[in-house]
């Protein structure tokens, strides 16, 4: 390509930077300590890192759809975890800046950048869509969840509507809140930066 140069003179100078918002959609490289073993015979020998009760299955994801990709991926992971009738502790890291900065602490430090969706059973990272694919293809998934709470996979939550999210009761969303005290607007400290907080239905025991 003779003419790259001359057409995009600045193409090998300077790097294409993408938005922070984008920067969740590069890939994670899975560290494994036999790579020459499929990734899933390795799984038994990872340490599990996800404090929270072991017998759940935990999605790191996204709803927004400005990446197709990624948010196919979410789509196809929820679908076939749902095939299973497992419970699903689904986080959304567009939805709450917190589990952003959870799920990158147990993918290696703030602010590397990872793809979604992410999975955890049962605390241990299982990866993301082409791993829970290949699980599933080869019949792996399956055994990986047997002893994992169910649930009916057509289940929609009546408090959020499957979101997981409802306004913030203190402040109705606004993130603000009037403080008589001090006689002016202070930010509510009961939601998160969208003005929401978790479902008391759905969430109470799973978040």
């Amino acid at each position: 390509m003779d003419g790259l140069d001359d057409t995009f003179p600045s193409a090998a100078k300077k790097p294409f930077l993408l938005p922070r918002s984008f920067t969740y959609h590069n890939t994670f490289q899975r560290r494994t300590r036999d790579s020459s073993r499929p990734f899933w015979k390795n799984l038994a020998e990872d340490d599990p890192k996800l404090p929270v009760a072991n017998t759940r299955v935990v999605v790191y994801t996204t709803s927004l759809r400005g990446i197709r990709r990624t948010h196919a991926d979410c789509c196809a992971v929820r679908a076939i975890l749902r095939g299973f009738r497992v419970a699903i502790d689904e986080r959304d890291v567009s939805m709450d800046a917190a589990y952003r900065r959870e799920l990158q602490a147990l993918l290696g430090g703030k602010g590397r950048p990872v793809s979604l969706p992410q999975v955890f059973v049962r605390g241990r990272h299982i990866g993301g869509a082409d791993e829970v694919r290949q699980l599933h293809e080869v019949g792996e998934l399956g055994k990986l969840l047997e002893g994992v709470p169910g649930q009916d996979p057509a289940f929609v939550c009546g408090g959020c509507g499957g979101v997981r999210f409802v306004p913030c009761g203190s402040c109705n969303g606004s993130r603000k809140v009037f403080v008589e005290e001090e006689s002016r607007m202070r930010r509510c400290e009961e939601c998160n930066e969208n003005g929401l907080v978790r479902c008391p239905n759905c969430c109470s025991s799973s978040c």
